[in-house]
């Protein structure tokens, strides 16, 4: 019996993936690099079998994306009876357009001998330019119904799904009014000088997807008509969808390996923000299905937004924290006496905050947990539940503002997950609270000094002494490296099991898996 082990290539190390440019004589690589899966293509074992020494080499031109496909091997199993070598050129036919397929001497040829390369432009409008280390980037956008757009997203999209966990592509054969619902943000590196006539001086560094939900206005519902008007979908009149109230829904975010780590992601995400800011008709921003490293960028983009516009400014907790002033009955040392909890933090000036940033729910409130809980002293974060044996009543007003804020963050897990805990014993259900508690303010903690990092690194690079560090992600799945992240555990067993009063937590929108 053939040893299958022998036949059987890994195929995350056989995909090479690059992006070329004519060159002077031949086309010029810019950028190798492998996949971070292939099971969506190859199966989950992320193995083709039937191949010794098989190469496939997948290309793109780096300005308008033309891909081509290419398979090499040095040996190739000979079928016996069902047993045989995987069509690998006909399995990604099913991901790519059947232009791919051109042979190679052709692709190279229409790279190095191109004409129009050099006047291409990435289609739609140009949103913003920035420098970094030199060299100059644009971000582009565009709706999906532009058929520009379409064919730079048939062409590229098959890196969805080989660096975002769960990403799939776009389905392109949807209705015009479906398609017009996505928009497609560029960033493209535009290059001083270049090396031949037939070079473009455009180069892809990264990509974002987003779709609109229109939603309901409840000023429109609690004025519902008594005779409803009926309307077809699709609309027998054309009109935009960008005329309509709708949430923005940040979907695919990918920054090519080659270019990550060099603060692209900030600025496409804030790219992103400040263009669904700017619309009068976006009433919020959602992200579908982040991954822990797109959190990470968006947690920092959004708490550096947040601190410079003066919203930050305007959360705190009362001047004093005196729990004679929330409530006199704290001090009576009674079992079950409830914190008011509302009475800690403004709760209508919080909503009209997060309305106004147009974040969601969850986001918003992280981010103001992670806000305070920076106001606090290192030396009291750092003692855990140490110096808040008495609670509310000590007559240290950093240690209330300590105890204040583990409480609003208790009352926010246990009303997420209710329906779970409500079924365990009390201390285990305190217990399981309060871990929870500690493994949040243990993320907090690494994000705070993962943030001061970047702001170190971000005056470093511009004086010119250093380099800025920059976490980039799939929206829906993995696209760049991080360590494995750092939670602190602080236990504590309370002789009293809070009991927490405060208005409900607002309700996320369901973010679905990715889109497609």
């Amino acid at each position: 019996m053939t040893d299958q082990d022998e036949w059987s290539v890994n195929a995350n190390e056989a995909l090479n993936i690059s992006f070329v440019q004519a060159g002077q004589d031949s086309p010029a690589t810019l950028s190798t690099f492998h996949p971070k899966f292939t099971y969506p293509i190859f199966g989950e074992e992320e193995c083709i079998f039937g191949y010794q020494g098989l190469k496939v080499n997948l290309r793109f031109a780096a300005h308008d994306l033309v891909p081509n496909v290419s398979v090499s091997y040095d040996k190739k199993f000979t079928a016996v009876n069902d047993t045989k070598a995987l069509d690998v050129e006909g399995t990604l036919r099913e991901w790519m357009p059947e232009a791919s397929f051109q042979t190679s001497a052709e692709f190279e040829s229409q790279i190095q001998q191109g004409k129009s390369a050099r006047d291409w432009k990435p289609p739609g409008e140009l949103l913003e330019s920035y420098s970094s280390r030199d060299r100059n980037f644009e971000i582009w956008s565009a709706e999906l119904i532009d058929p520009a757009v379409q064919q730079l997203v048939d062409r590229i999209q098959i890196l969805i799904s080989l660096f975002i966990e769960g990403g799939t592509p776009i389905p392109l054969d949807d209705q015009d009014w479906v398609l017009g619902r996505w928009r497609v943000f560029f960033v493209y590196e535009k290059l001083a000088s270049i090396p031949s006539p037939q070079t473009s001086p455009y180069s892809l560094v990264g990509y974002s997807t987003s779709y609109r939900f229109i939603t309901h206005q409840s000023s429109l519902i609690a004025s519902k008509p008594r005779n409803p008007q009926f309307f077809a979908l699709p609309p027998t009149t054309p009109f935009s969808l960008s005329t309509l109230p709708s949430r923005a829904r940040i979907s695919q975010f990918l920054i090519l390996p080659s270019h990550q780590s060099h603060s692209h992601g900030t600025h496409l995400y804030n790219c992103l923000t400040r263009t669904f800011l700017a619309s009068p008709n976006t009433t919020e921003i959602t992200v579908e299905d982040p991954n822990e490293a797109f959190d990470d960028l968006r947690d920092y983009c959004d708490f550096a937004r947040l601190s410079k516009n003066g919203t930050f400014a305007q959360i705190r907790f009362p001047p004093t924290s005196s729990p004679a002033s929330l409530d006199p009955k704290i001090f009576q040392k009674k079992k079950g006496v409830r914190v008011p909890t509302s009475k800690l933090l403004d709760l209508p000036l919080l909503e009209s905050l997060r309305q106004e940033n147009k974040l969601a729910s969850r986001q918003f409130y992280r981010l103001v947990e992670m806000y305070l809980l920076s106001q606090l002293p290192l030396s009291v974060r750092q003692s855990g539940t140490s110096r808040i044996t008495r609670k509310a009543r000590s007559a240290d007003e950093a240690d209330r503002k300590w105890y204040y804020w583990r409480l609003l963050v208790k009352q926010r897990i246990y009303k997420k997950n209710r329906d779970v805990l409500i079924q365990l014993e009390r201390l285990e259900r305190v217990e399981k609270v309060e871990d929870a508690v500690g493994e949040q303010a243990g993320d907090y903690e690494r994000l705070l000094r993962r943030m001061e990092e970047k702001k170190r690194g971000r005056e470093s690079d511009e004086q010119g002494n250093g380099e800025r560090v920059d976490a980039v992600a799939g929206a829906n799945g993995d696209g760049g490296g991080r360590s494995r992240r750092e939670r602190g555990k602080r236990k504590v067993l309370d002789d009293e099991e809070e009991e927490l009063e405060g208005t409900p937590e607002p309700k996320r929108p369901k973010e679905g898996a990715a889109a497609g």
